[in-house]
């Protein structure tokens, strides 16, 4: 199957780099390169355009779609969060941009044996990056109810997320959960009938709070952040897809800090911290699909676009 993914909010983020054609720009993210090909295209021969992503899917499928460009795109297997190290190892110190588009890509989701789907029956897997040994297998079948209760709540905001965890506990005394039909039919036993008509599939949450925990999302975007501001040269932009309350979130709350890091109580009448602000928030409001994108690209659907300006 070849690497398919409709990019979200494609021009508004590039757009949103205000790109240097001298510059030098990243995408975390890479996946089919959609977003990178349109940075590319802005770019003249002095500049430079770094592709990071961490599925071996979408390495081969950036690379043909980036080809042309040929010198000007480097491209990486690796997880954002070693973004630095990485730029470090081809002796960038400070970029002009950075792309992050954030969650699992059409791609992940249409190619079933990759297990991200709750729409066919297949092993659970979920890995962004294969060679990591660790699948949702491991999760559903070793967590304690404690711990699957957790991941439900917190990271698929699942009301039911007791009951869920409960079923998973129950069922795996009797032998192995082995596929995504397994798990969802415990989901569904686990939910009332009544709740399960509205609100989408209900499996949905769960295997999103899965799929997060395996690939440890939050937590690398939450540890990454801040060192991605200090990498920007000044002027230089980042802008960040997010594509849930969670990961939203956590970019609205470290663009803030970033912007505003004084300390110092409300009546202090002047800083006394001495923490300097990084620079300014560009989306005071998030930045979401048009009407039209929303009609084409379904998935569109619960995108938000946040952009953050180093001064």
């Amino acid at each position: 199957m070849t690497f398919e993914h409709k990019s979200v909010l494609l021009e508004e983020t590039v757009n949103g780099l205000n790109i240097k054609p001298d510059g030098i720009y990243v995408d975390g993210t890479l996946g089919g390169g959609g977003h990178a090909f349109e940075v590319c295209k802005q770019l003249s021969d002095k500049g430079s355009f770094i592709g990071i992503d961490q599925d071996e899917a979408a390495i081969e499928a950036a690379g043909i779609r980036l080809r042309d460009f040929g010198e000007r795109v480097t491209i990486v297997r690796s997880n954002y969060c070693d973004m630095k190290l990485q730029l470090q190892k081809l002796g960038i110190d400070k970029v002009d941009g950075i792309v992050l588009d954030l969650g699992v890509s059409s791609y992940q989701l249409d190619t079933a044996e990759r297990g991200f789907s709750y729409r066919v029956d297949v092993p659970l897997d979920m890995r962004m990056d294969r060679r990591q040994e660790m699948t949702a297998k491991d999760i559903v079948n070793t967590y304690s109810e404690m711990e699957l209760y957790r991941i439900i709540r917190d990271y698929g905001e699942d009301k039911f997320a007791k009951n869920i965890a409960k079923h998973i506990v129950l069922e795996r005394e009797k032998g192995s959960i082995e596929t995504t039909g397994q798990l969802i039919e415990i989901i569904k036993r686990a939910i009332p009938m009544k709740f399960q008509k509205n609100g989408g599939h209900p499996a949905k949450r769960t295997f999103q709070a899965i799929r997060i925990e395996l690939n440890r999302e939050l937590d690398v975007l939450r540890d990454s952040l801040d060192e991605m501001i200090d990498m920007l040269n000044e002027n230089g932009r980042i802008c960040i897809i997010t594509f849930h309350s969670l990961e939203d979130r956590i970019v609205k709350s470290i663009f803030r800090r970033n912007e505003n890091p004084c300390t110092c109580p409300s009546h202090f009448p002047v800083c006394v911290c001495g923490n300097e602000s990084k620079g300014k928030v560009i989306t005071r409001k998030p930045i979401l699909p048009s009407a039209e994108e929303l009609e084409y690209n379904s998935r569109s659907k619960s995108a938000k676009l946040r952009i953050f300006e180093r001064c």
